[in-house]
């Protein structure tokens, strides 16, 4: 199969969804001492057809995923998906970014872990930083946070109000989270 251009990339997903492409650019970008160009797509796609998007995707050819990233605007959390096509490729790697929006309200998206079971890690850190609902991913205990850690608070967040008291020996002692401006004090 040809290598598809990032134009024609763009043109597929649009064409495919519609007006559910809500932004969509293209980045070229040069590296090492030969100034080797590489391209970069960013698309940003409705959460109703998120998923499908990613299983259009996998049709092109399936993807190396890198990571999920995150960012709180408030109203909203919008999850960065991070993909390479023809990985390993020799100047033709393509950086596809996949975007979406989910309102604070209900912070559910569908998993991804059924067409690229290599999001799971990904996916349980935004479930246990950010307090994602990912509907479909198998309910595991937390790789990055402690066992024993407040339930409700989201790290990641930027609505949280601070940090929880430590006693002596660092555990958190419970109670409410302390407004910022308050000094936060150690429990002895």
């Amino acid at each position: 199969m040809e290598h598809m251009k990032p134009e024609e990339i763009i043109e597929l997903f649009k064409e495919k969804f519609n007006g559910s492409v809500t932004n969509s650019k293209i980045e070229i970008k040069t590296a090492g001492l030969k100034k080797t160009s590489y391209s970069l797509i960013w698309l940003e796609i409705e959460l109703k057809d998120f998923k499908e998007a990613v299983k259009l995707l996998c049709t092109i050819q399936f993807p190396h995923f890198a990571i999920i990233s995150d960012n709180d605007t408030g109203e909203e959390i919008k999850l960065t998906y991070h993909f390479s096509l023809y990985y390993g490729e020799r100047f033709k790697e393509i950086s596809l970014n996949l975007a979406t929006n989910l309102p604070k309200n209900n912070l559910k998206i569908p998993t991804i872990t059924d067409l690229i079971p290599g999001a799971q890690t990904s996916e349980r850190e935004m479930k246990e930083m950010m307090g994602i609902t990912f509907e479909g991913l198998p309910d595991l205990p937390n790789i990055f946070l402690p066992i024993d850690f407040s339930k409700g608070v989201f790290p990641f967040r930027k609505d949280e109000k601070g940090i929880y008291p430590l006693s002596k020996n660092g555990k958190h002692v419970g109670g409410n989270i302390t407004d910022k401006e308050e000094e936060v004090k150690k429990v002895e």
